[in-house]
C-alpha cells in the first residue's frame, strides 16, 4: 500500500514508517521543514510537503494514497483545546478526501480520555468531557465509507529516544531535586513499547475493521510510585511524597498526567489483531538506564 502518515518524523512516526518499509509498504510521509523532509527521504520515505493546520496539504497526501495514518498533534498543553480543534479538522479534511473509498484511516487518540480509576477496555467510550474529540470524529467516518479506526495509546509511550512524559519526568526531578509522586503513589500508568506501538498500526492499517477501537498498551498499569521510585534511584535523589495542593507547583503540566490512575487493557486488541508486545516493559526499560545518559 501507499500510506500517508502525518506526525512521520516524531518519536513514534519515525518507528511506525521503518515498520510499514520493512513490511513492504510505500511511505508517504508529511513534512513541514526541510529538515523533516531530510529526515523522511533518510528513511526511504516519499515526501509531501504541508503541515497540519494546511487543510489542502492533508486532503491532497490522502487523496493520492492508499490509507492514512494520521499521528501529528500539536503538544501545547496550554492551549489544548486549540490543539484538539486542529487535529480534528485535520481528522475532517483527510476524512473529506476518503470518503466513499472504504480505504483504511488509522486515528491516533490516547488511554487518558478514559474514565478513570477501572481498567479500560477498547468498549469504552471517552469521557464526555474531554476536549480531544479524535475518535468521534475518525468514528463518525466509518457512514461516509471511510474504514477509520482508533488507536489509543499509553501516556507513557517509551524506548530509546524518548522525549515525551517519561523524560519529562526525569527533567522534572533533576531540576526538583527529588523524584516525587502524588499521595501514596498507587495510581495506575499504563505503558508500551514505542517499537511495540508501531507494530500495532502497522497491522491497524492492514487489518483493522471499521469503527475499531484499539490499546497501544503493553503494561495495564504501573503504580506511578514505582516509576518515581527507579527515578530516584537512577539519579541517586530522594523519592517523596507530595500532595495533590503541591503538584500542579511541582510538575506543572504534568500534574493532570501524574495524578491521572488510567488502568488500560488491550486484551481486545490482541484478540482482534494478533499484536503481541515484545520488546521491554516500562520499569525493565527504564533500568537499562538510558533514560539517564543525558
Amino acid at each position: 500500500m501507499r500510506i500517508f502518515v502525518t506526525g512521520a518524523t516524531g518519536f513514534i512516526g519515525s518507528a511506525v514508517v521503518r515498520e510499514l518499509l520493512a513490511a513492504g509498504h510505500q511511505v508517504v510521509g508529511l513534512a513541514r521543514s526541510d529538515e523533516a523532509a531530510a529526515a523522511l527521504k533518510a528513511a526511504g520515505a516519499d515526501i509531501h510537503r504541508g503541515a497540519l493546520d494546511v487543510l489542502d496539504s492533508l486532503h491532497d497526501g490522502a487523496t493520492a494514497a492508499d490509507s492514512v495514518i494520521h499521528l501529528a498533534f500539536i503538544h501545547d498543553f496550554s492551549d489544548y483545546a486549540a490543539a484538539a480543534e486542529t487535529d480534528r479538522q485535520a481528522i475532517e479534511a483527510i476524512g473529506a478526501a476518503l470518503q466513499g473509498t472504504d480505504k483504511p484511516f488509522v486515528v491516533t487518540s490516547g488511554t487518558l480520555m478514559l474514565t478513570p480509576g477501572r481498567v479500560g477496555t477498547e468498549e469504552d467510550t471517552p469521557l464526555p468531557t474531554t476536549p480531544r474529540h479524535s475518535e468521534k470524529a475518525a468514528i463518525a467516518l466509518v457512514e461516509r465509507g471511510v474504514r477509520s479506526s482508533v488507536i489509543r495509546l499509553a501516556p507513557s509511550v517509551h524506548g530509546p529516544g524518548d522525549h515525551g512524559f517519561v523524560k519529562t519526568l526525569i527533567d522534572i526531578a533533576r531540576t526538583k531535586g527529588v523524584s516525587a509522586y502524588i499521595g501514596d503513589g498507587s495510581n495506575r500508568w499504563p505503558a508500551v513499547h514505542r517499537l511495540d506501538a508501531a507494530r500495532l498500526f502497522r497491522l491497524a492499517v492492514e487489518a483493522a475493521p471499521a469503527g475499531s477501537r484499539l490499546h497501544g498498551v503493553t503494561d495495564e498499569g504501573v503504580p506511578f510510585r514505582d516509576i518515581a521510585s527507579v527515578i530516584g534511584r537512577h539519579l541517586n535523589l530522594p523519592v517523596i511524597s507530595i500532595s495533590h495542593e503541591e503538584a500542579d507547583a511541582h510538575f506543572g503540566w504534568l500534574s493532570f498526567a501524574v495524578s491521572a490512575d488510567n488502568p488500560t487493557s488491550s486484551a481486545l486488541t490482541q484478540e482482534r489483531l494478533g499484536w503481541r508486545p515484545m520488546h521491554p516493559a516500562l520499569i525493565p526499560d527504564l533500568e537499562k538506564g538510558h533514560y539517564f545518559n543525558s
